[in-house]
């Protein structure tokens, strides 16, 4: 898609639907559900690939990997070939030491990408660090530059920007777009801890979008994420200010992925329907202290005492030592583990040969005891009399 087409389809989405949409891409899964839910335009982030991996974003910043090298790679072999009827944007790091930037972009361009946006920026960057790469020659007007050279390439541009300075500098450069980086994504498990709000966030975008309109009233306005992300807080945002469109990273891959996988395997992890009260969901939000220990062990053997149970195996699955289970469970029950499993089961077989509808062997199988004459023995002993005896007695009375 050339730049003309894709500027004349998102002004006229923007006439029609009041706004458009930005995704990071970095799966094509992502992707293709991200189109099939309405995105405008995608972007290929290293940031999004990392997320699918389980890292925060910022792992971009780090020396993980090529961040140009992991864009190509995913665009060519996930995106690429799956996206045809929106735009995919090549993140580039343009203070990448390893590419002539002229000659990179013209490649971006041959490969099928419609544009390109500077990311990983520096623009997130502040402090001795930030001072520290400039010193040694990694720019934001670097990233300027790869906006510029790509727009000369009549590639379709997105600048991220945080302040009026570097809006000025990328309008001047000729980008379609200006989005407003607000930050990491908020939420979720890997989101951003620290954020600001969503007042200081219109006030940030109210800066920098009169910038726009007194260099270039018709460039593309938009924002990114941060403390937006839900559908409410861009309304807030449409609202009151000139915003015109939203980009999402964490919104639109990893907090819905989070929240669907974990909710998944935890329905089927649980006993019957999910219950955040129930020892086990406890157990796997973490959520629990010492005194649930009992509870889950108890919990467990109403739910499988027909079965073989082991306290090692409900100590590794609890994540603590045998002995420290069960301690706890002593301190808290005031008799051992193997008390009270065979305590229940003998109370469970009672309750089956009250009915008078099964045989003595039928109920010691249905407790978890194969060998009959160990059940008979366990019975007599915490039930006072053998299981036929008290079979007969219950049927005579």
């Amino acid at each position: 898609m050339q730049r003309e087409q894709i500027l004349k389809a998102l002004k006229a989405q923007i006439n029609v639907n009041g706004h458009i949409i930005g995704a990071v891409a970095g799966a094509g899964m992502t992707a293709k559900y991200a189109v099939m839910g309405g995105a405008d335009f995608l972007l290929a982030l290293s940031a999004g690939k990392y997320r699918i991996m389980g890292r925060s974003s910022f792992a971009s910043y780090f020396c993980h990997g090529n961040s140009n090298d992991i864009v190509m790679q995913m665009g060519m072999h996930e995106l690429l070939p799956i996206i045809s009827k929106v735009p995919i944007l090549f993140g580039i790091f343009a203070s990448d030491p390893f590419i002539h930037l002229y000659e990179y972009l013209k490649e971006i361009k041959s490969q099928g990408f419609g544009g390109v946006v500077n990311f990983p920026t520096l623009a997130l960057i502040d402090g001795r660090f930030r001072k520290a790469l400039e010193d040694e020659g990694n720019t934001y007007d670097q990233e300027v530059e790869a906006i510029k050279l790509a727009h000369y390439l009549e590639l379709f541009t997105v600048a991220f920007v945080t302040d009026e300075e570097q809006t000025q500098k990328m309008l001047n450069a000729g980008a379609d777009v200006i989005c407003v980086h607000l930050g990491l994504t908020k939420g979720g498990f890997l989101g951003a801890k620290k954020y600001i709000s969503l007042d200081q966030a219109k006030k940030a975008a109210d800066s920098i979008f009169a910038v726009c309109d007194a260099i270039n009233p018709g460039v593309i306005k938009m924002i990114y994420a941060g403390p937006a992300n839900t559908p409410i807080d861009m309304q807030y945002m449409y609202q009151n200010t000139k915003c015109q469109g939203y980009i999402g990273g964490s919104t639109f891959d990893r907090i819905p992925t989070e929240r669907a996988i974990l909710n998944t395997t935890k329905a089927f992890k649980s006993y019957g329907g999910f219950d955040g009260n129930d020892p086990m969901a406890k157990l796997i939000n973490g959520n629990w202290n010492t005194n649930d220990y009992a509870d889950f062990v108890k919990k467990y053997i109403e739910e499988h005492y027909m079965k073989e149970i082991q306290l090692a195996d409900l100590a590794l699955v609890a994540h603590i030592s045998p002995s420290y289970l069960s301690i706890r469970f002593k301190k808290e029950m005031g008799c051992n583990f193997t008390e009270y499993l065979i305590r229940f089961r003998m109370n469970k077989a009672k309750e089956f040969l009250q009915t008078g509808k099964i045989s003595c062997k039928e109920a010691a199988e249905r407790v978890g005891y194969y060998d009959y004459a160990q059940f008979s023995k366990m019975f007599k002993k915490y039930l006072g009399q053998s299981p036929s005896y008290f079979r007969t007695d219950n049927i005579n009375t």
